[in-house]
């Protein structure tokens, strides 16, 4: 096997958001060019300089790479649409930095859009149960919801994780979104009010699941040597891993133990960087339950310790642990696939571009994706110098 190559030498210049939200006039294209534009503008970069396109997702056409280069009118040199789920875009930075370095691109587009609100639809493709679900469908389930609903539940069996330590992330998130004026819900919450909400699936109540809304964003990755003549500060990648256990829940070898231990051991490895010297961690919350077993998973505190570590105001704005700093996809914003907006914050908080929200003296992030039911993950660690 190979050395890793990547670390310092590809470099996130540029990021956006489109309109969040509802956007009913807007199609999922559309949303894609605004975000595109307003993060190759935040590198002081034009289409015309864009050679390497990555895209993906599920309100999409068959081939969603080649449909969007048409829509912005660009013909790049490489192409990409592979679709991990929610662990997609993170995982591309990582595919980005591969294509970067071996010479088959320099300049890479990762763009992502949904109309999910606006469509109101959750449906994943439309994807028939005989692929991989024919032992889940049958039985109705809430996919993917009841799928970490049974993670939930097994994670509360084995090490008493209580359904006061879930509500405490939607809390934390909400303290964060307070503070980010592109959130879509600002209102205080508390912990009792998200004991009160609607039972969904048996643990996970209404305030235990992401947003459905619309949008788009849009990352800008470059070589590191061309990234120094940029208009903005360059954000490193410093380190990456990405991982799979299966498709459906139920074949996941253990509820409790998710692809991001693989995929957060790999990035760390290659940083050459340890838990405790992230500054910011961004991190996919789907539902409470998968903040809990991915910051276990990724070495943040231990196996069964994940209620009891995010309790007590340790994620919240004021406490020493910062995670999920724009609100994440529990109170800012969720079109269908969250992991792009992990790389969007994660790169504002390096550059000290979040006002109120901003974490002081931060240098270092982790963004960590997950994807379908708990079934991928990808992670990269970012750094402000190389």
């Amino acid at each position: 096997m190979t050395e890793y190559t990547l670390r310092g030498q590809v470099a996130i210049v540029g990021v956006a958001e489109s309109a969040l939200g509802k956007t009913p006039d807007r199609t999922v294209l559309s949303l894609q060019q605004e975000a595109a534009l307003g993060a190759l503008d935040d590198a002081g970069l034009a289409l015309s300089d864009v050679d390497g396109l990555f895209v993906s997702g599920y309100q999409y056409a068959e081939r969603p790479a080649v449909l969007t280069a048409e829509y912005l009118g660009i013909q790049p040199r490489y192409l990409e649409s592979t679709n991990l789920g929610g662990s997609g875009f993170v995982a591309a930075v990582e595919r980005a930095g591969a294509a970067i370095a071996a010479g088959l691109c320099e300049t890479v587009l990762i763009c992502y859009g949904s109309t999910q609100y606006s469509s109101r639809t959750r449906a994943l493709g439309g994807r028939p149960p005989e692929w991989s679900y024919q032992f889940e469908v049958p039985h109705g389930p809430a996919l993917p919801l009841s799928a970490y609903a049974l993670a939930a539940t097994r994670h509360m069996y084995l090490y008493g994780t209580t359904s006061e330590q879930l509500a405490e992330v939607a809390v934390a998130a909400r303290q964060w979104a307070m503070r980010n004026p592109k959130a879509l819900r600002r209102a205080p919450l508390t912990v009792d009010e998200v004991l009160a909400s609607p039972l969904i699936s048996s643990p996970l109540r209404g305030l235990d699941c992401c947003l459905v809304t619309d949008g788009g964003g849009a990352v800008v990755v470059t070589s590191a040597e061309r990234a120094r003549t940029l208009r903005r500060q360059p954000v490193y990648l410093l380190g990456s891993g990405i991982a799979t256990t299966h498709e459906a829940i139920t074949n996941m070898p253990e509820l409790t133990e998710t692809p991001a231990r693989a995929s957060g051991a790999l990035a760390f490895a290659r940083a050459g960087v340890r838990p405790h010297e992230v500054d910011v961690v961004e991190v996919y919350d789907s539902f409470t339950i998968t903040v809990v077993l991915t910051l276990e998973d990724l070495g943040f505190c231990r196996t069964g310790e994940g209620g009891a570590f995010v309790s007590g105001g340790r994620i919240a704005p004021d406490g020493d642990f910062p995670l999920n700093t724009s609100g994440g996809g529990l109170s800012y914003t969720h079109p269908g696939m969250f992991g792009i907006f992990l790389l969007i914050e994660a790169v504002r908080q390096l550059r000290s571009d979040c006002g109120e929200r901003q974490v002081a003296n931060a240098r270092t992030a982790l963004c960590h994706g997950t994807g379908g039911q708990l079934s991928t993950a990808a992670t990269v660690i970012l750094g402000r110098e190389a």
